[in-house]
């Protein structure tokens, strides 16, 4: 992600809705195998998915298959803090970013992940009291102890990363934003200039819209979808391939996380990996989306 950083799958999968999915261990498993078989080695993970309960159920997939682990990429977060039962003493849901959240945090879920290390951890949102040089502080120590490999964050402004990597002794291998077809921000408020500007491939949550790329019929979604089966005919690919690509053609080279449980669209979208289209057809994509040409 950076020149001395992790080096991860240009896709990654998430597990945000993995409590959803129903699946057993040897189903998770199953599921994991085949990404790795794709290519896709690098899964995205939070403390809090799954009202705190999703790494666990992945690292019970782990503890019985342990060979695994040395095959693929793990990320978590942490930050956040939800009222839910399992967490009895929130009584306001909030941010939490002091050295002793984060330690608890990063241990907690080491624990629950079944590994000894981890291979990049986030800040999952910023806190408006989070201290910079007291980030920085905890995590060197969690890197000198060997808990942790890479530091970075998610949903950073570019004045906000700044200053956490001023802190920092080591880069911050990523940001992790939105960004879709349906939400253009990071490539006009600065996010993807500071990350091309850092050689830091940011991490990108839901490439899809969340599903309302395919799904939504307002006249921004209709006009996307119409050039995304244009283009998917004339690429012989789905729509969803033209979707990736397109974020993929991106300089700052950014790695779309996926959030399906589902091993055919993990398959299709390693298709992906092997797509280019052309620039022109990269701003007619553009052009849906704004609704205009492009100045």
């Amino acid at each position: 992600m950076t020149p001395n950083g992790p080096e991860f799958s240009q896709i990654a999968v998430g597990f945000w809705r993995l409590h959803e999915w129903n699946f057993s261990t040897k189903d998770l498993i199953h599921f994991i195998e085949n990404a790795l078989e794709q290519g896709i080695t690098t899964f995205d993970h939070a403390d809090i998915y799954g009202d705190y309960g999703n790494e666990e159920m992945f690292g019970r997939a782990l503890k019985e298959r342990p060979d695994l682990r040395e095959k693929m990429e793990l990320v978590t977060k942490c930050g956040i803090c939800l009222t839910t039962e399992n967490r009895p003493n929130y009584h306001v849901q909030h941010y939490n970013t002091t050295a002793d959240h984060i330690r608890k945090s990063v241990e907690r879920s080491l624990r629950k992940l079944q590994t000894d290390v981890l291979d990049l951890v986030l800040i999952h949102r910023p806190d408006p009291l989070m201290n910079g040089a007291e980030m920085a502080d905890i995590f060197m120590k969690l890197i000198e102890e060997g808990k942790i490999m890479h530091v970075g964050v998610s949903n950073f402004s570019v004045s906000q990363t700044a200053m956490f990597q001023s802190k920092l002794d080591v880069p911050l291998a990523t940001n992790q934003v939105e960004c879709s077809l349906l939400h253009t921000n990071p490539l006009y408020d600065g996010i993807f200039d500071q990350a091309q500007r850092w050689n830091s491939s940011p991490m990108i949550w839901s490439p899809f819209a969340g599903g309302r790329l395919f799904t939504e019929t307002d006249d921004r979604s209709n006009r996307v979808r119409s050039v995304l089966n244009e283009l998917g005919e004339k690429y012989s690919a789905t729509p969803g391939q033209i979707a990736l690509a397109w974020l993929m053609m991106l300089p700052c080279k950014p790695q779309p996380v996926l959030g399906t449980g589902k091993t055919k669209r993990v398959n299709e979208a390693a298709g992906a990996l092997s797509l280019s289209i052309e620039r022109q057809d990269w701003y007619r994509l553009l052009e849906a989306s704004n609704g205009q040409p492009v100045p």
